[in-house]
């Protein structure tokens, strides 16, 4: 693994293209939150960005980062470790890129503090810190072994998602064209991560995986970074049945900030609203998220980054884990929300369609709040 791809944790939000530089200025940024108000921003499926790398090959947080924690550009947010795909290795890759995250947190000097209760998330926003959540994105660091799910609960992961794009031993991926659905191991794993006080992600899961994932759940699970299938019908969307099923067992469906808001072309911000009208009127408003697969200062678009969206796609697509709505032409953003006030926008566009504040804090984080005490117990 190297330097770029261990700072956005291996698989990473699982369509960045690279290591991400600040994005661009925008024309306006929206105000900084001031302190006293109630509302709390969680991306849960995000990517921590925002470090200078030293001569000595050491990193330290930029400026752009503190100004984000002082701004309250969001409160808690989520990073993804270890790799997705069946590679050998995967338990020990996955161990290091904790260690290397730890190491990160311990000695740039970032705003930063990790969250293992959804109590840490109110006294990271008391502290004016960024909370930040350890996400696996696949099982196959489990290397077949359910008790690796504590070890891993141990070291700090606090949401772990059941498969990726394609079939791993827990169940199929939503490439797969058989879509089998969990097997017993992937039973298994639920229960350890239920028992480990984990909350269980469905993202990337085939349909009878999210159906089977939801059903055998005791607990409330998550889909953290999804669209709509009625939407566009692209096998990274979740249909209206899962979605519904989900908010049935008192779950959240996060929207991401991904291609797959639409069947071609870069989508814009109307796209993501809509996403988030259609879940809303399927789930409610109690069991609807964001999700982004996005860093949180977005991305500098020229010329190399569009060179790296090329190189990305074409890895993806010998790997065989690229899925439709993926392209080397198509970044993997949202025009309109590509900067570090992203969530800002995203608030007051959702007012601007006539939502409530109460429903707007509700689907910019408290939600995920409440899920995450009940999948945390605290």
């Amino acid at each position: 693994m190297d330097r770029r791809d261990f700072l956005i944790g291996g698989a990473g939000a699982a369509a960045l293209v690279s290591w991400p530089a600040l994005a661009q200025t925008p024309t306006a940024l929206a105000k900084p939150r001031p302190r006293g108000v109630r509302s709390t921003y969680i991306d849960a499926c995000g990517a921590i960005d925002g470090f200078d790398e030293q001569p000595d090959g050491s990193f330290k947080a930029s400026a752009a980062l503190f100004e984000a924690a002082k701004a309250r550009r969001i409160d808690a947010m989520t990073t993804t470790l270890g790799e997705v795909g069946n590679k050998p290795g995967a338990f020990m890759s996955a161990v290091q890129s904790i260690a290397d995250y730890d190491n990160l947190i311990a000695t740039s000097g970032a705003p930063i503090l990790r969250v293992r209760r959804a109590a840490d998330i109110e006294a990271t926003r008391a502290a004016g810190r960024i909370g930040l959540i350890y996400q696996f994105q696949d099982t196959t660091a489990l290397e077949g072994d359910v008790d690796n799910v504590q070890r891993f609960a141990t070291l700090g992961v606090r949401i772990l998602q059941l498969t990726y794009n394609k079939r791993n031993l827990a169940g199929d991926g939503c490439l797969e064209k058989t879509n089998g659905g969990v097997s017993h191991f992937g039973r298994a794993v639920i229960e350890k991560i239920e028992a480990a006080d984990l909350l269980l992600d469905l993202s990337h899961a085939g349909q009878r995986t999210i159906a089977e994932g939801i059903a055998a759940a005791r607990r409330p699970p998550a889909i953290t970074h999804t669209g709509c299938r009625a939407l566009a019908d692209l096998p990274r969307n979740v249909p209206d049945a899962e979605l519904k099923a989900l908010a049935d067992k008192g779950g959240v469906a996060g929207m991401y900030l991904m291609p797959f808001l639409r069947t071609s072309g870069q989508p814009g911000r109307d796209d993501l609203l809509r996403h988030l009208d259609h879940a809303v009127n399927v789930c409610g408003e109690d069991h609807v998220g964001i999700g982004t697969d996005n860093p949180l200062t977005g991305y500098v678009i020229n010329d190399e980054m569009r060179k790296q969206q090329r190189e990305f796609f074409q890895r993806r697509q010998k790997e065989g884990i690229a899925a439709p709505g993926e392209a080397a032409d198509v970044l993997n953003l949202v025009d309109g929300y590509n900067d570090v006030s992203r969530f800002d926008r995203i608030a007051a566009d959702l007012r601007t369609r006539g939502w409530s504040g109460a429903r707007v804090d509700k689907v910019m984080g408290g939600n995920w709040l409440r899920l995450f005490r009940e999948a945390w117990r605290g």
